[in-house]
């Protein structure tokens, strides 16, 4: 295992682990300890993470050199003073009114020692608060008002704060945290880099990539001298174990998805989708504006607000399409019919957004879906609408699964030319990610309708023509961009 453990010499009750070593925080901010490669994980377990404290030089210093400190310098500013609060999402929300209604007071004080807690009961809280905040060990302050559990207080502690009846249990629990890193994924002989490829089960059909798609990524990255795994946002915890972590799962900015590729990045991972192709793919807004600076010819587009929603009838005909920013898989997007239609609909959306996309309806019967990485185009698909819909997905709400259209796959080469550039024209205004771009043909013309930050990779579609080869293409993107971050 490639980490070191930074702790005073007089914290020696956590014990020696196999392959880890022990460094004082004075030593290790003093030398440069140059034998340590490159992306080695330091665990700071200092006494003092306060700002300009040896606990704090010790992360910043690490980062400095190119190392995985674990808390992080964001992360340590994160968990000063009452800033932690406000992170937290609102699935975890959630999950901290399940995990403690049975409390009878009104605080609680949850310890997570490397992911862990004495109480076996918390465990799935505690993975997710050590995902969120990623550092050894952690304190955790609730209160209970009006008969809600709301976080008061995060902090990182050291080892001289641990309590004497629980250093048994946290020894335990980082013997069991190093071995995982050493045993828990054995490398084959033949891989050089790790990748992380973080999904989500309960995605279902709305996944980006189905699991047969998934298991041909492992496979191509293997072939590629990479040893690839499958994790959930359960696993964040784990993150700065790999080199690299692709996304397949759909993202959002106010997600667990932008929060992981912020880390990652942060931690100089490489990181397909990037926290900025994330944010602006994800906001309509912000792709309409850019799109018509570019001039990428778009369907005529008007973003509303509650001050010039009059107008909207006057600069597009009826039917028009609205959509809400982070709107994604034809949700959030609906067809004004009429101006009353049109009206009632923006009222639903101004609940949840001060802005709103309203776009020139374009009746075709399918989309051109271009894939595009690295800049260059990478496959080319048509989307038919779902039957007897106007979209590629019909969402019938409930537990119904959703109604796609059936999909074409075609050569890069065979698609029109003039699609093919537009899309990568487009694609390039973002980053040289991964990019999916939907494309309406009108009588030889071809507008842009979105960029998406996290385009479906799924077996017998896009998959259909190069088979194989698209995913060893994705896997030696990896490996250049993992060697360029290493040489650089």
């Amino acid at each position: 295992m490639n980490a070191v453990l930074i702790a005073e010499s007089g914290d020696d009750w956590l014990g020696d682990f196999d392959g880890v070593r022990k460094i004082d925080p004075r030593d290790y901010v003093a030398t440069s300890h140059a034998e340590l490669r490159p992306r080695t994980r330091v665990y700071n377990l200092s006494r003092s993470y306060a700002y300009q404290s040896m606990g704090y030089y010790v992360s910043l210093l690490a980062e400095a050199r190119g190392h995985r400190p674990i808390p992080d310098v964001l992360t340590i500013q994160d968990l000063h003073g009452t800033s932690a609060v406000r992170l937290v999402p609102q699935h975890l929300e959630e999950l901290i009114q399940s995990s403690l209604r049975n409390l009878a007071g009104d605080e609680f004080t949850l310890s997570v020692y490397f992911g862990d807690n004495l109480a076996r009961r918390y465990d799935r809280l505690c993975k997710e608060l050590y995902g969120l905040f990623q550092a050894p060990l952690l304190r955790f302050r609730f209160i209970r008002r009006d008969e809600r559990w709301r976080l008061r207080r995060a902090s990182a502690i050291a080892l001289n704060s641990v309590p004497i009846s629980h250093r048994e249990f946290v020894a335990e629990a980082a013997a069991r945290h190093f071995a995982r890193g050493s045993v828990h994924r054995p490398k084959r002989r033949s891989t050089r880099y790790d990748l992380a490829i973080l999904h989500n089960p309960e995605e279902g059909d709305l996944a980006p990539s189905d699991d047969v798609a998934l298991k041909r990524l492992i496979k191509a990255a293997v072939n590629e001298g990479i040893s690839a795994e499958l994790i959930t946002r359960q696993d964040a915890g784990r993150l700065l174990e790999f080199d690299a972590l692709f996304i397949r799962e759909t993202t959002a900015v106010n997600h667990h998805t932008y929060r992981l590729a912020r880390w990652a990045e942060a931690a100089g991972m490489i990181v397909i989708d990037d926290p900025q192709s994330i944010l602006r793919c994800t906001n309509k807004v912000y792709l309409a504006e850019l799109l018509s600076r570019a001039r990428v010819p778009v369907p005529k587009t008007t973003v509303v607000h509650r001050g010039n929603v009059d107008q909207v009838s006057q600069s597009l005909s009826f039917p028009c399409v609205l959509k809400r920013p982070d709107s994604a898989f034809s949700q959030g997007v609906v067809k004004a019919t009429d101006a009353d239609d049109l009206m009632n609909r923006l009222n639903e959306f101004f609940d949840g957004s001060e802005l709103v996309i309203a776009q020139q309806y374009v009746r075709t019967d399918f989309d051109w879906r271009i894939g595009v990485l690295d800049q260059r185009p990478l496959f080319a698909c048509k989307y038919h609408m779902a039957r007897g819909h106007w979209q590629i997905a019909k969402h019938n709400g409930g537990s119904s699964k959703p109604r796609f259209g059936k999909c074409e796959t075609l050569p890069v080469e065979t698609a029109p030319r003039k699609a093919v550039a537009i899309a990568t024209k487009a694609a390039n205004l973002i980053g040289d990610g991964f990019y999916g771009i939907d494309i309406k043909e009108i009588d030889g013309h071809f507008y842009v309708i979105e960029i998406n930050d996290n385009p479906n990779l799924d077996s017998g579609v896009e998959d259909a023509v190069l088979r194989d080869e698209l995913y060893r293409r994705i896997m030696q993107s990896f490996v250049r961009r993992i060697e360029a971050a290493k040489q650089g």
